[in-house]
């Protein structure tokens, strides 16, 4: 520092800036910014961030200090800016240098891939712009960034576009500090590549716009194209087709599980689904998810005539959802066509690229082989895959996001963690399988990887945690893992190291991610309802309808669904039917041929079956609130058989919610789920009793009184659970709900009646043993968590419920309910165990 005549007149500072600060035109910002200010110096990413050295006038410096955080560009988070005080230098004029390794790694993020910015779509459009129709168009402020990072410090020779040399062009306008693709580095244009080629067997390869046409062409007469995106290969179809969407679900093997579907605008789907303000956000916004929209039931016939002919039944048959995704690359908005191209799918069915379970397609050579069963051809570009990142998939609830899969667009954006922790690994579970990592008191998760049983699967588990520590730096001292003794998830994390591990119980760490998620730091005990279809429980059962006081430190199980056995494992979750047998079975109701589940059993299974329960033979207790769902379905003759997993439970909740929202409310309560009986604010249903106190199981829960077997459908009584204490904790006996559907099904209710009144008589259940909880312990906040609350009306209906008994009700938002959040309450609990 220097001064003339007692003035300051110059001062250097070094500025440390962490977050995600690259690959988000960080640099060029700080440039700016720099110049705007008249400092010289210098700026560059390192392993930690980005660095910058300026130097001028002391006040100019420290707007510099300030403003490099308040003025960062939206696509940037910054967590922290450092400066000193550093000699000065007497340069002058600023600039970006090359980007250098510099300390330690792991305090630099990548950020998420994000959608085409609506200026990139107007030059795509644009026939005077040097880039109209460019596949690969990108600035700054949009396109990959997560899923072509190959290291850090991110800069073009450390991601995928490393091998397309920038072209003159492109050169001077990625030098030009005003010009937007200022030290973008996926810059590219149709001179310097990447390049489209459209490949079907017997014919030749075709490239660039020639291979667009064609490609449009054949998705218009019916043919299935494997399409290369971002994050790994789709399989396309003209949604609109039955015949089309019907091979690709043959050849796929899908059953009837939903496909998503990519309009090309709004208006293409808007009048056959439910859109508020919201839902239109996430549709447009930079992260562009599937979102899962309600189908209208009051669609009028002019306004079908007016959608896109989308065949709603051939894409998610008896599904009350449509999973709608909007363009979020250059090449998914030539595939939907520019204004003035030929007539083609303006909806498209856009699913990935795989067989069920297994990870995604990103490899071109794997794709020609292992996708060749399921197309009739590839849409592929030459730009390398580094990390496979499939559709992030939301829905709304009661106007909030709601995650059911966290990946592109989110991924590996970090969640900040409530308490710090060591250096850590979780492993996640088998199906929907998610890792993460964590240090201090931030968690990156990976993408969805999926289901645990092959080599391809278990691979991608592999190179997911490689690749997230390589980002982060985070070394993992300790693994956390699933309790589970068969789980491959746990085997994996655990193999070639010697280091601690820590079990964790299913449904705790269900608990402690919702805590988590939510900033709680566990110094108070919540009241967990974790409800799902399987998860190892401490003896041995299959836990999965759960109701535990707990932190991250322990749990107490205050609450249980009624064991029931579980025939056969997973014959019981493919043909719910054997799940309604065993539930009837279990509450003493006898399998008469009227009885759906009892008609549609095989005469020799149904025998086999009953010596099965009798005997307990391959027989596994389960308290399972999924398998409940499943037994309901099939009595009220809604799924007998599932081709997908929750398929049972997903079409009961379709039942109830096109019965209308008023019976899914409960009878007589049109404002809202029905309070429990009993005295107290909490509407206590049994106020002086606890589970010492010898209550029978005459205790029901809910309004009104049990269906009998003289009942007609007239005004609706409630189906009720009732509770009786056991070992010092709760039971809620299904037999009341069960003999109750019985009663409407011989009476001749409607399914969706029946649906509507077990959706309710789950959210009593609810109600009264929180109410319970908050009895006998105090805790106040309740988290919904597990698989089950996937499901939006039960989600709903017990938040609105506990809210209006004067609970904190703790709803997922940045995690899935399901095992896809499980790592991130595996870290939490591992980290309470080792401190």
């Amino acid at each position: 520092m220097t001064s003339t005549g007692g003035s300051v007149a110059a001062a250097r500072r070094r500025v440390a800036v962490q977050g995600v600060v690259q690959g988000v035109g960080f640099r060029p910002f700080v440039y700016t910014l720099a110049t705007e200010l008249g400092l010289s110096g210098h700026v560059v990413n390192t392993g930690e961030g980005v660095l910058a050295e300026i130097e001028g006038p002391p006040d100019a410096v420290d707007v510099f200090c300030r403003r490099v955080a308040t003025d960062a560009p939206s696509p940037a988070a910054v967590d922290s800016v450092r400066h000193e005080v550093i000699a000065l230098t007497g340069t002058k004029g600023f600039m970006i240098t090359p980007s250098r390794a510099v300390g330690s790694r792991g305090a630099s993020l990548i950020p998420p891939d994000t959608a085409t910015c609506s200026r990139c779509v107007a030059e795509l459009r644009d026939p005077a712009d040097r880039r109209h129709r460019h596949p690969f168009i990108t600035c700054t402020g949009c396109g990959p960034r997560f899923t072509i990072a190959t290291a850090l410090p991110y800069d073009r020779a450390r991601t995928t576009m490393a091998g397309f040399p920038l072209c003159e062009r492109c050169e001077r306008e990625y030098g030009d500090p005003a010009d937007r693709r200022f030290h973008a580095q996926p810059v590219s244009c149709h001179d310097c590549g990447p390049r489209l080629s459209l490949i079907v067997p017997g014919a030749g390869p075709l490239g660039g716009g020639t291979a667009l046409v064609r490609a449009r062409e054949l998705l218009a007469g019916g043919t299935i194209l494997a399409v290369k995106g971002i994050g790994g290969y789709h399989l396309a179809c003209d949604a609109g087709d039955p015949a089309a969407v019907a091979l690709l679900r043959r050849r796929k093997r899908r059953g009837d599980k939903p496909f998503a579907v990519m309009a090309r605008d709004l208006a293409d789907i808007e009048p056959l689904v439910e859109l508020g303000p919201l839902e239109r956000e996430l549709l447009t916004g930079p992260v562009r998810p599937v979102v899962l929209l309600r189908r209208r039931t009051d669609t009028r016939a002019a306004d079908r005539e007016r959608a896109a002919p989308v065949a709603l039944e051939a894409v998610a048959p008896r599904c009350p959802d449509l999973g709608v995704l909007l363009p979020y690359t250059p090449l998914h908005h030539l595939l939907l066509g520019l204004p003035g191209d030929p007539p083609g799918p303006r909806v498209l069915v856009m699913t990935s690229a795989n067989l069920g379970g297994e990870p995604l397609v990103t490899d071109d050579g794997e794709a020609l082989e292992r996708l060749a069963p399921l197309v009739d051809g590839w849409l592929t570009h030459d730009r390398p895959i580094h990390v496979p990142c499939d559709d992030s998939v939301v829905r709304v609830v009661d106007g909030v996001p709601f995650p059911l899969r966290r990946a592109r667009g989110y991924v590996p954006a970090p969640i900040p963690l409530p308490l710090p922790v060591g250096p850590s690994l979780a492993a996640g579970g088998d199906l929907k399988n998610v890792l993460a990592v964590a240090e201090g008191r931030r968690a990156w998760l990976s993408g969805h990887i999926g289901d645990m049983d092959d080599l391809a699967t278990l691979t991608a588990f592999d190179r997911a945690a490689e690749h997230l520590a390589a980002l982060t730096g985070v070394t993992p001292a300790t693994v956390a893992v699933d309790r589970h003794p068969g789980y491959r998830s746990a085997a994996r994390a655990r193999r070639g190291h010697d280091r601690p591990v820590v079990r964790v119980q299913h449904h705790h760490a269900h608990v402690a991610s919702a805590m988590a998620e939510h900033g709680l730091d566990g110094g108070r005990q919540v009241i967990g309802v974790a409800f799902d279809g399987t998860g190892y429980g401490d003896d041995g059962a299959v836990w999965g309808g759960e109701v535990l006081l707990a932190d991250y430190a322990g749990f107490r199980r205050f609450a249980q669904l009624a064991y029931v056995p579980l025939p056969g494992g997973d014959a019981a979750v493919e043909r719910p039917y054997r799940m309604a047998l065993a539930h009837l079975r279990a509450a003493g109701i006898p399998w008469a041929p009227d009885l759906p589940p009892v008609a549609v059993c095989p005469d020799d299974e149904l025998r086999a079956l009953a010596h099965q329960l009798e005997t307990g033979l391959a027989c596994v207790p389960t308290s399972s609130m999924g398998r409940l769902f499943d037994a309901v379905s099939s009595l009220a003759g809604v799924r007998h058989r599932a081709g997908y997993e929750a398929q049972a439970a997903i079409e009961l909740e379709g039942a109830a919610h096109a019965y209308g929202p008023a019976h899914a409310q409960g009878p007589g309560h049109p404002h809202g789920p029905a309070r429990p009986h009993g005295p107290g604010p909490g509407g206590d249903p049994s106020p002086r009793r606890g589970p010492s106190s010898g209550g029978g199981p005459g205790d029901g829960v809910g309004p009104g009184h049990g269906v009998g077997p003289g009942d007609g459908v007239g005004p609706a009584p409630a189906y009720r659970f009732a509770l009786r204490p056991h070992e010092e904790r709760w039971l809620a006996d299904p037999a009341p709900v069960l003999a109750a559907v019985v009663a409407d099904v011989r009476a001749g209710a409607a399914a969706g009646l029946i649906a509507a009144r077990f959706h309710q008589a789950v959210v009593d259940l609810v109600r009264a043993l929180c109410a319970l909880a908050r009895r006998a312990d105090g805790p106040g906040t309740v988290a919904l968590t597990g698989g089950v609350f996937g499901n939006a009306l039960l989600l709903s209906g017990c938040a609105r419920a506990l809210e209006a008994d004067g609970f904190t009700v703790l709803r997922h938002r940045n995690v899935p309910p399901g095992d896809g959040g499980l790592a991130l309450g595996q870290l939490m609990v591992a980290a309470r165990a080792v401190t």
